[in-house]
C-alpha cells in the first residue's frame, strides 16, 4: 500500500462513532480518539499519563457500517490511515482548518481486551469479506496499563 502519508495511532474512542449517509448514499461514520503516552516518574517511580492527543477520524462504506455496529466510547483501538487537512469557512467569513484522520483500517485493540470475530459476506458471489467485531473486557481488572 503506497501513499504519500501514512498513521497509525492506538488510544481510546472519546465519543460513540456517529454514523450517517451522504445523498448518493455512502456511509461515513465519525469518531474521537485519545492517545496517551505513559511515561515513568523518576521521582516517585510511578507511571503517569503524559501528554494526551486527541484525533478526529472518519471512515468510509462498509468499514463505516462496521466501526458504528461494533464499537462504542471508551473502546481502546488501532487506526490506520492517512491525515486530512479538512478547510472551510465561517458564516463570519473566517477560515478554518483541522486535520483529521481518514482510516483505511480500524480494529479493536487486543491488549486490555478479546474479541470475536464474525465473518459477513458483503455480496452474493463476489468472495470479498468484511470482518465485524464484537468486544468483550478482559486482562486483569482494576489494573492500570503501564504503556500506553
Amino acid at each position: 500500500m503506497a501513499q504519500d502519508n501514512q498513521v497509525v495511532i492506538v488510544g481510546n474512542l472519546t465519543r460513540d462513532p456517529e454514523l450517517r449517509y451522504t445523498p448518493n448514499g455512502a456511509a461515513l461514520v465519525k469518531f474521537g480518539v485519545a492517545v496517551s503516552r505513559r511515561v515513568k516518574d523518576d521521582a516517585t517511580g510511578q507511571w503517569k499519563d503524559a501528554d494526551t492527543s486527541f484525533f478526529d477520524v472518519t471512515a468510509w462504506r462498509s468499514l463505516a457500517e462496521n466501526v458504528a455496529e461494533t464499537l462504542t466510547q471508551g473502546n481502546r483501538v488501532v487506526v490506520v490511515g492517512r491525515l486530512r487537512t479538512n478547510s472551510w469557512e465561517t458564516p463570519e467569513g473566517e477560515k478554518r482548518s483541522k486535520i483529521e484522520i481518514e482510516a483505511e483500517e480500524v480494529g479493536p485493540s487486543l491488549k486490555w481486551a478479546s474479541a470475536k470475530i464474525e465473518r459477513q459476506s458483503r455480496g452474493a458471489g463476489q468472495g470479498d469479506w468484511q470482518a465485524s467485531v464484537s468486544v468483550g473486557a478482559g486482562g486483569p481488572q482494576g489494573e492500570t496499563p503501564l504503556d500506553g
